[in-house]
């Protein structure tokens, strides 16, 4: 990042005020009679209200529409374990991106402990207060078993986004990558380079979609990961399979599919040049990908590649899920997030991207013609579409496996955060 850049995100957040965001009024506090309402002695109201039935908290106070994003900093970003205050400006700019995209209040949670069984029993003691609960930057195998333990004793959503937000966006963009190189997910061989939260998560996503087992090749540090192979936790145990392959190389050999969530430049065009025809390419680590995009289109011109990157095309950004996901489980309370939610977010993104792009949606990509193809497999961040047909898909998709406590909005689709 240049020193000009960097100064400008330092005055981003500095100013007008420190912080992204801020708490609004959203009811009249003009007068004597306002006050009355707004406290004592009216506020009494609500609070019998909600003490004979809890649920009444969704029609008297902000509950249903709030979100809390989590983190105690383990993981921040491509930084690592900085510490929970130093994850505020990244859990700020969460809530920033729920509210823009989504029309979501959202306020950040900063937990101060490296312990899971605290920030648990924390997040736990807390989840009534919100609609929904999104956990980010925890680091793994810490951050699988926070999230389980959280839906099992929450009433609320509880999601992980650095797990299912980076899956779907990915699945997406690969099964639409896969049809337009003509191949099939359960057919094709698969290498995940990286075995950390986000790796896990997009590979049981795809298993979940139809790809096979013993098709994935995941690759941590220490090499492939096989059946029998010594100090696998339980997580990377679980895409363990028989095989002869055990570095990066082996695997890498007539591959079909290469997802990197790992780190920079760790992908030659060696190892490019030996995958099989019509590869595809998800060069995920940032700010810099497992491979250049230049230099991977120079090595194969018969590649599909996308990055977590903004200035290339076909960018894998989680902004195209979790605010609308979080606006459809919130618009039917929705006790979870489940498979079937996240598969229905997957096609929806997939299906758009499939779609003739709008004018106003080229205007603010800096677009001149976007159209579904090897440049093209996922829509763009700034599309407004991604509220209509996510937000309907994952409502839908938890009314019909029975875990909405609402019926499926009459006010749906929406067009605009404004109709929230």
């Amino acid at each position: 990042m240049s020193t000009d850049l960097k100064q400008a995100a330092l005055d981003y957040h500095a100013k007008p005020k420190p912080g992204k965001i801020s708490v609004e009024l959203s009811t009249p506090a003009e007068n004597q009679y306002d006050l009355a309402l707004a406290y004592s002695p009216g506020v009494a109201e609500p609070v019998k209200a909600i003490a004979e039935d809890p649920q009444a908290a969704y029609d008297y106070t902000c509950k249903g529409n709030l979100v809390a994003v989590v983190s105690n900093g383990t993981a921040i970003l491509g930084l690592g374990d900085l510490g929970h205050m130093a994850s505020k400006p990244v859990m700020e700019g969460k809530a920033l991106l729920f509210k823009r995209f989504a029309g979501i209040d959202s306020v950040d949670v900063e937990v101060a402990t490296t312990d899971s069984d605290k920030f648990i029993e924390t997040v736990a003691l807390i989840a009534d207060s919100y609609g929904g609960i999104n956990l980010e930057d925890i680091k793994a195998p810490e951050c699988f078993e926070i999230e389980d333990a959280l839906i099992e004793r929450c009433n609320v959503p509880v999601f992980h986004d650095d797990q299912h937000g980076t899956a779907i966006v990915t699945a997406a963009g690969m099964l639409n990558a896969l049809e337009i190189q003509g191949k099939k997910l359960e057919e094709a061989k698969i290498v995940c380079l990286g075995a950390g939260s986000a790796a896990v998560a997009c590979m049981r996503l795809l298993i979940n979609l139809g790809s096979r087992k013993e098709n994935i090749s995941m690759v941590d540090r220490s090499g492939v990961i096989y059946t029998g192979r010594e100090g696998l936790n339980k997580y990377k145990e679980e895409f363990a399979h028989n095989t002869q392959d055990r570095t990066l190389e082996d695997a890498m050999e007539n591959a079909d599919v290469f997802v990197g969530l790992s780190g920079a430049n760790l992908l030659s065009p060696e190892l490019l040049k030996s995958m099989a025809s019509k590869p595809v390419v998800f060069a995920c680590s940032n700010p810099d990908p497992e491979i250049d995009p230049d230099l991977a289109r120079a090595t194969r011109d018969d590649l599909i590649i996308a990055t977590g990157r903004s200035d290339f095309p076909n960018q894998v950004n989680n902004v195209l899920g979790f605010p609308f996901i979080f606006r459809g489980a919130l618009d039917v309370r929705a006790t979870t997030i489940n498979d079937e939610m996240k598969i229905a977010a997957v096609h929806a993104i997939r299906e758009l991207a499939k779609e003739p792009v709008p004018q106003e949606v080229l205007d603010v990509s800096d677009e001149d013609t976007l159209e579904f193809g090897p440049g093209y497999i996922i829509p763009k961040p700034m599309d407004d579409r991604l509220l209509a047909n996510v937000a309907a898909a994952v409502a839908k998709a938890a009314v019909d496996t029975g875990v909405a406590q609402l019926p499926f909005p009459a006010h749906y689709p929406l067009k605009r955060v404004e109709d929230v």
